[in-house]
């Protein structure tokens, strides 16, 4: 039997209200054990909360949902309740001596959305993306799942290789009849249809992942020791971040600072200065400087010589006599003397920052949500003169976009999304 869990759905206490969520068979039992009449289903009614005993824990208003039109398919009651520790752990040590009952686990209340089919898994990748939302862009990317427009995308794809698939279920049953080939069942046809239909897939694949809205945007600040990389990330950051000294190789290790500009979020790093060294521990951190620099998705290079890739390349301390000129290679020239100078530099990290995320108005697909699309397009592009091994690639094909929608989903997929929930989601 499946039991019946309750958890905190809104902040840690203390807050001007708590809801407190009930779901499973047990739901309306429990609730009116503690508010004896409840309210209409859907209608919120100001109740007295009881223990067993008699005893006042608050007055609250109750809300009851009867499944499987309910937010978890099952029945659901909501308690909105004070929001004091003392109020909300009354209420939930009351809800916990009831048998059948148990507090929720992480995401709970969302996997059995999932399981009741009220929602499906791209749904669900999105819900807890929108959850986890800091900036603007994330808020608008995770809607794209949460809102089911990668779901109803997904079923599209997927009822177009059925339909090519029943194509070629024709031309298997009726090879010999003039009709299927008239009508566009023949194997060349479907094998067309399927290559169109990998390419459309490819068209968004093609676009820049969603995890650099997730993660942020990895801009890496390079160059030889004493260019000013310390200073740079302080002033980027508005904040001390990193240590500022005249003397060579102060910043021995990565140092990172996360930002929002523009509604984007970045991932600042200053690095240990290039340069050779005899010294050990000054050795590894121009190791990993070069490796942060490798992984960037931007880089800011402090250095006189040309850096490699598509950098951009900075004339640093342009305030000082020497360095009065701007050299007609750098893209700008910055001082720490120059506020408006650390602006042009954000509008510039902004500017190109955009070509790496997904557009406003674009599918945003998750990296697991691209794997399964890239092996759904290489099934359907798979050639082959025998219809039945067509046939089969098409069910994989299939195989591949049911898995976006947690059709088939395997445990491990699901434990490591609902992982990232809140215990009373």
């Amino acid at each position: 039997m499946v039991d019946t869990i309750f958890a905190v759905s809104s902040g840690r206490p203390p807050a001007a209200i708590a809801v407190i969520r009930v779901s499973g068979p047990g739901a309306v039992a429990a609730a009116t054990a503690l508010a004896v009449r409840l309210p209409e289903p859907r209608r919120a009614a100001l109740r007295v909360l009881r223990r067993a005993d008699g005893a006042i824990l608050d007055r609250a208003l109750v809300l009851v949902f009867p499944g499987p039109a309910s937010a978890t398919g099952e029945d659901l009651v909501e308690f909105h309740c004070h929001g004091g520790r003392a109020v909300v752990d009354a209420v939930e040590d009351a809800l916990a001596s009831m048998p059948g009952l148990r507090r929720a686990q992480a995401g709970e209340f969302t996997r059995r959305a999932l399981i009741n089919g009220r929602i499906d898994l791209a749904e669900a990748e999105g819900l807890a993306d929108l959850l986890a939302a800091e900036t603007e862009r994330q808020r608008i990317a995770a809607l794209s799942g949460a809102e089911g427009r990668v779901s109803a995308r997904v079923r599209i794809w997927l009822d177009r290789v059925a339909g090519i698939a029943a194509h070629v279920e024709a031309a298997l049953d009726f090879a010999d009849e003039d009709d299927v080939v008239k009508t566009g069942g023949g194997l060349t046809d479907a094998q067309a249809d399927a290559e169109e239909l990998a390419a459309e897939m490819r068209e968004i694949l093609d676009q820049p992942p969603v995890e650099r809205l997730r993660d942020g945007i990895r801009v890496v600040i390079g160059g030889p020791p004493n260019s000013g990389k310390s200073t740079l990330i302080n002033l980027l950051a508005d904040r001390d971040v990193a240590i500022v000294s005249p003397v060579s190789g102060t910043t021995r290790d990565r140092i990172e600072a996360p930002v929002t500009r523009g509604g984007l979020p970045f991932v600042l790093t200053d690095t240990a200065g290039l340069t050779e060294t005899q010294d050990t521990v000054e050795a590894i951190g121009v190791s990993r400087a070069t490796e942060s620099i490798r992984a960037a998705d931007l880089l800011i290079w402090l250095g006189d010589e040309r850096p490699e890739g598509d950098a951009i390349w900075v004339h640093s301390r342009a305030d000082l006599p020497r360095r009065a000129e701007t050299p007609a290679t750098r893209d700008l020239s910055i001082s720490s003397a120059w506020p408006d100078s650390i602006e042009a530099l954000w509008k510039c990290i902004v500017a190109r920052a955009e070509l790496l995320v997904p557009a406003l108005d674009a599918l945003s697909l998750s990296r697991q949500q691209r794997e399964q699309c890239q092996r759904a397009a290489e099934h359907l592009v798979y050639r082959s003169e025998d219809p039945l091994i067509f046939a089969e690639h098409l069910r994989l094909a299939r195989h591949s976009l049911a898995t976006i929608l947690g059709i088939d989903a395997g445990e491990h997929l699901l434990d490591t999304l609902f992982a990232r929930f809140c215990v009373g989601k």
